[in-house]
């Protein structure tokens, strides 16, 4: 059993934080998402791993290496233009040979791993097998239809008007059938060979293909939103520790993550919180739900719900929530410009003025 992991993307969705870096390697709770998915295969016990690269594939050589730390073997597969998921099969072919494999798209967190799913293919070995959730905006992703004994009916690639609200998770399972499915498709009116379009090819064929619904939380990390979902997700299960310096004027409340190297100098850190290695906090507010990663300033803030990525500096900025720092960024408060207020007011009155 092999595995092929996608990180060639352009990450579009991401921008402006991946017109500099990779989309897999933005981190959330201060880890890439792309490690997430590397340790669920490694714990599914898949140690040949495939890596599908684009113009990033420089930094994802960089931050993976050879794939030891998380004991798997990785081959680097170069895709030179993104031409959708059944293209990535297609030039992965000689390596794949005639093994099952995985496909795991390097932006997708499914939290409790594949090892479930792995068990189930190897034990009924459906040509292919697919992973189904329910979504409010099935348009955005490919659809799936069942019958009313579960089996899968059709697929469809981003329509128009789905025909259900059962979308295909980034996961997917396949024996060498699907090369067959991938050299008889065409290019879709997206200009991509798409994946969709290949199972389907499958299923007109008659071959047995399999899907299951997930159960627990499954998340595109594609766009901001999603990452900051993620991102909370991951810091709810955060066991707290402490292995920086925190002064005796400073207060942390709640799962509150410490890394080495990290000061915290008269603030306040209310977890499910991380402060990265080597990161400053002073005289600040860190809420709930944030990621401060290594190597930061906050002086004089108050930050929530964000993450806040490697040498990011903030200062002197109030009321950041929801937001998403990018690398080295500054945030500093603008220069106040004088203000006129024009008043006309009658006797006894009471006005308050936003300063």
């Amino acid at each position: 059993m092999k595995a092929l992991v996608l990180s060639g993307g352009a990450g579009t969705r991401l921008r402006p934080l991946t017109h500099t870096s990779a989309q897999q390697l933005v981190p959330v709770a201060n880890k890439p998402i792309l490690f997430y998915v590397l340790e669920g295969i490694a714990e599914a016990g898949i140690t040949d791993v495939g890596v599908i690269v684009g113009d990033t594939a420089e930094e994802i050589r960089e931050a993976v290496g050879d794939g030891s730390r998380f004991g798997i073997s990785v081959t680097y597969i170069p895709q030179h233009q993104p031409l959708g998921l059944a293209h990535a099969v297609r030039i992965s072919r000689d390596w794949l040979g005639d093994d099952d494999f995985v496909m795991y798209l390097g932006d997708n967190f499914l939290l409790g791993g594949i090892s479930e799913q792995l068990e189930e293919f190897r034990t009924r070995r459906p040509a292919a097998q697919i992973m189904l959730t329910q979504v409010p905006n099935p348009s955005a992703f490919g659809v799936v239809t069942l019958d009313d004994a579960g089996r899968v009916t059709g697929l469809e690639e981003k329509p128009t008007f789905p025909k259900s609200d059962l979308a295909l998770v980034g996961v997917y399972f396949f024996t060498a059938a699907v090369h067959d499915a991938v050299d008889a498709i065409r290019l879709s009116a997206r200009g991509e060979l798409e994946i969709t379009d290949a199972i389907q090819w499958l299923l007109d064929k008659g071959l047995d293909i399999a899907s299951s619904t997930v159960n627990g939380y499954w998340k595109d990390t594609g766009n901001a939103a999603g990452l900051l979902e993620v991102n909370r997700s991951v810091l709810d299960g955060l066991t707290p520790s402490c292995a920086g310096s925190v002064d005796d004027e400073s207060e942390l409340v709640g799962r509150v993550v410490v890394e080495d190297g990290a000061v915290i100098t008269r603030s306040r850190i209310v977890g499910p919180a991380v402060i990265g290695r080597g990161t400053r906090v002073e005289g600040s507010y860190v809420g709930p739900f944030t990621s401060v990663a290594e190597d930061c300033v906050v002086v004089d803030s108050e930050i929530e719900y964000s993450i806040v990525l490697a040498g990011a500096a903030i200062e002197g900025v109030r009321c950041i929530e929801a937001s998403m720092i990018g690398r080295q960024a500054q945030v500093t408060p603008a220069l106040r410009t004088p203000q006129a207020h024009r008043l006309i007011l009658g006797d006894h009155s009471k006005v308050q003025i936003r300063l």
